[in-house]
């Protein structure tokens, strides 16, 4: 997939990269709530059972991501400028580094 690219220059807010763990989290407790409230269920109680709301058990606000952005490509360009000049030593070297952080940030 080396050349897949992004469509829209939309990502998450925080750093985190992924919100894997807070979504394994929220489905096993999910999962427990179920399975308690399905196990001292009457049969009665069964017919009428209804599943748990997903704010019950997980605050999207909570996890790791919560949001995402929009970066335009002047906010882009003058983040892959900066960080070029940090690291680059001469001139040829800022603009290759610049270039290099231009591409990964369109990376998916």
């Amino acid at each position: 997939m080396s050349r897949s690219r992004r469509r829209n220059p939309i990502w998450g807010i925080c750093i985190s990269s992924s919100e894997r763990w807070c979504k394994k989290t929220w489905h096993r407790r999910f999962r427990q709530s179920e399975r308690q409230t399905l196990g001292t269920a009457t049969l009665e109680a069964l017919e009428a059972h209804l599943p748990v709301v997903e704010r019950e058990v997980s605050n999207v606000w909570a996890m790791q991501k919560d949001g995402h952005g929009y970066h335009c490509l002047s906010d882009r360009a003058a983040l892959a400028e900066w960080r070029a000049a940090r690291k680059g030593k001469t001139p040829d070297e800022c603009a290759v580094l610049k270039k290099r952080w231009m591409h990964k940030m369109m990376g998916k």
